[in-house]
């Protein structure tokens, strides 16, 4: 017998929508990973490459928060002329704010310069590994500053993330790349990140738990301590006897940079939105891994077997990580669920009082 398939009129558009959904999801992955890469390769080329040879990470890191703050100041004024297009808050500096996220900005300036200095003395093939410690100190410090404990599993990950550091260090001393500096500025980029997320959630309410806002005080307060802090490295000194100082190279690389600097934070933002922080953090090692094999690539690096084991190694304590955590989280969502509805009952609440289940 011959089936007969009978035609759905919304089958159709049914389809179209997933296929739409999972293009934009798509876009918005790719997008992350190509801002996030081409930072990290504009930031190399800017504090350290043979073309150029400018040695003021500061004023760079300095000048891309300048072109931040420039980029809200643009979209609120762009929000305020196309309300319908864009959507930003309105650019109004409260010095009373600005003194009480000025404690999260010192942490902010410390993450993204050390981050720098870390790019400047570490190659971009080891820059992952060399501040990859970022999820161990995130476990610590939530420990000793918020009392969080953590499951026995979700510490073995740091460990190995731990092990492929340590192996990650080794392998570049055998190659005689190690820059022991840079690795000290790795580690304390790694524990600003950490230190940075952990605080975040206190300022939060301050600017009425607006992101957009945080990182224009942030901006903005680090524009202001970068000054004293260009002088007392030498920057100024540096920048002014630069031979490029007037070149339309060095000043359109780092308006880019800048771009690029204050466009992640969106991008991260999209792709949690678009997807689930588990994903984002998946992707966000899978850039990692690609980002490594571009850069050995592009610089034309032989690396030793046991240098992409460390790497390797790193990647999937990570991924392990971001797992346990997921599946703690889920844990501790039950656990609550679970108390609530046992209360409910106890209180003969009715059942449509009761949370739902994850």
């Amino acid at each position: 017998m011959r089936r007969v398939y009978s035609y759905d009129p919304k089958a159709k558009p049914r389809m179209e929508s997933f296929f739409i959904k999972s293009l934009r999801i798509a876009g918005v992955v790719a997008l992350y990973w190509f801002i996030s890469i081409s930072l990290v390769f504009i930031n190399k080329y800017l504090l350290n490459s043979d073309d150029l040879k400018l040695d003021a990470p500061t004023f760079v890191t300095w000048f891309q928060c300048v072109v931040s703050v420039f980029m809200c100041f643009l979209l609120a004024m762009l929000t305020k002329c196309f309300p319908t297009i864009f959507s930003f808050p309105e650019f109004k500096i409260d010095l009373k704010v600005s003194r009480e996220i000025l404690p999260l900005s010192v942490v902010f300036v410390c993450m993204i310069l050390f981050n720098n200095l870390c790019l400047k003395y570490v190659g971009v093939a080891f820059y992952y590994v060399g501040r990859s410690l970022t999820t161990v100190f995130n476990v610590v410090l939530s420990y000793l500053v918020l009392k969080q404990t953590t499951s026995l599993k979700a510490i073995v990950c740091c460990l190995i993330i731990i092990g492929g550091f340590f192996l990650g260090v080794d392998q570049e001393g055998v190659a005689g790349s190690l820059s022991v500096v840079g690795v000290i500025f790795g580690i304390a980029a790694s524990m600003s990140v950490a230190l940075y997320s952990i605080f975040t959630k206190k300022v939060l309410p301050v600017v009425d738990n607006n992101i957009w806002k945080l990182a224009l005080y942030n901006n903005l307060n680090a524009v202001v301590l970068f000054l004293p802090l260009m002088a007392v490295t030498g920057d100024v000194q540096s920048l002014f006897a630069f031979p490029q100082l007037n070149t339309v190279n060095l000043w359109s690389m780092l308006f880019l940079s800048g771009i690029f600097g204050f466009a992640i934070g969106y991008v991260t933002g999209l792709q949690i939105q678009v997807t689930s922080p588990l994903t984002h953090n998946i992707s966000g090692t899978a850039k990692a891994c690609a980002q490594t094999i571009m850069a050995t690539t592009y610089y034309n690096e032989d690396k030793s077997t046991l240098w992409w084991v460390s790497n390797g190694v790193v990647l999937f304590g990570s991924a392990a990580y971001t797992m346990v955590r997921r599946g703690d989280m889920k844990k501790e969502h039950q656990k609550e669920v679970d108390e609530a509805e046992a209360l409910a009952l106890e209180n003969g609440e009715k059942e449509d009082k009761i949370p739902l289940k994850a």
